[in-house]
């Protein structure tokens, strides 16, 4: 499915959370979509279920997936809305990076030739 790092400083829950994000919003994962049992992924990846477990309830906290209970997780249908809150924590930081990035000398076309560099990629089901 995806390998993850387990000598990275990013905790492998993080590392789960992250991949299996990238994979719902480029459409891998469809809507509805079940996703393996804590066992199974644990026995895939060979990490503690409870590490599978908590990057699963992180997710569904942040709604990218829902859990019926005697059945399973499965993919969650994305709202693209301006009120969710996922969405206002991205902005944030968005700001916060485009910020810096001016502060040691990127220019607005060097930023605009970025994103629709990262907006190709996404169009094409790439990541970074």
């Amino acid at each position: 499915m995806f390998d993850l790092d387990v000598r990275s400083r990013k905790p492998i829950y993080e590392q789960l959370v992250d991949k299996l994000k990238e994979l719902i919003i480029n459409d891998v994962l469809q809507v509805d979509e079940k996703l393996p049992s804590v066992r199974v992924l644990a026995q895939q990846l060979t990490i503690n279920p409870n590490t599978i477990q908590k990057a699963y309830r992180e997710l569904e906290t942040q709604g990218y997936i829902y859990s019926v209970k005697g059945k399973g997780s499965f993919v969650n249908k994305l709202v693209k809305t301006e009120k969710s809150e996922e969405l206002q924590k991205v902005k944030a930081q968005l700001e916060k990076l485009i910020a810096e990035a001016m502060f040691f000398g990127m220019t607005k076309d060097e930023l605009q030739t970025l994103i629709n560099e990262i907006e190709d990629q996404v169009k094409r089901g790439e990541s970074r």
